[in-house]
């Protein structure tokens, strides 16, 4: 049980970290007060009936007005935190230094052998001639 909570906390913490760090945009268009399309990886499609409409009238007043067309694109940005991003210029030359060292000798741990050859392969076990522990009767418990 400890381990499925120690699990989903470390996703839920990986989603959250991802989220607060990435930027996105939402393009949306609408006609009227309602919305026909969205888009979250490219520009929406439109209706079509977003160029303005010129309307002629024959009165002396107003001989011509032009109305704008019902339809509008709104885009909503998310812009993505930068305060995650680390600077190894911010170290002082003693902090470099240190950590230049520590990774040298903890990656150094970790180095295996590449042979597979065993050392004392071609030397016989010794002989025992008598069984020491039952001849001084001491045993590891």
């Amino acid at each position: 049980m400890k381990q499925i909570i120690h699990k989903t906390t470390s996703v839920f913490m990986a989603i959250v970290v991802l989220f607060t760090t990435m930027s996105f945009t939402v393009d949306m268009h609408y006609c009227g007060d309602t919305m026909v399309d969205y888009s979250f990886m490219q520009q929406v499609e439109s209706c079509g009936m977003e160029k303005e409409i010129e309307i002629v009238t024959s009165s002396c007043e107003n001989p011509t007005f032009s109305k704008k067309a019902c339809c509008s694109d709104k885009q909503f940005i998310k812009e993505g935190s930068e305060d995650l991003k680390f600077s190894a210029d911010q170290l002082t030359f003693e902090q470099q230094a240190f950590v230049a060292t520590f990774f040298y000798s903890y990656s150094s741990l970790f180095e295996g052998t590449e042979s597979k050859e065993i050392p004392f392969i071609d030397y016989p076990p010794p002989f025992v001639k008598r069984d020491v522990q039952v001849l001084h009767q001491t045993f590891l418990i």
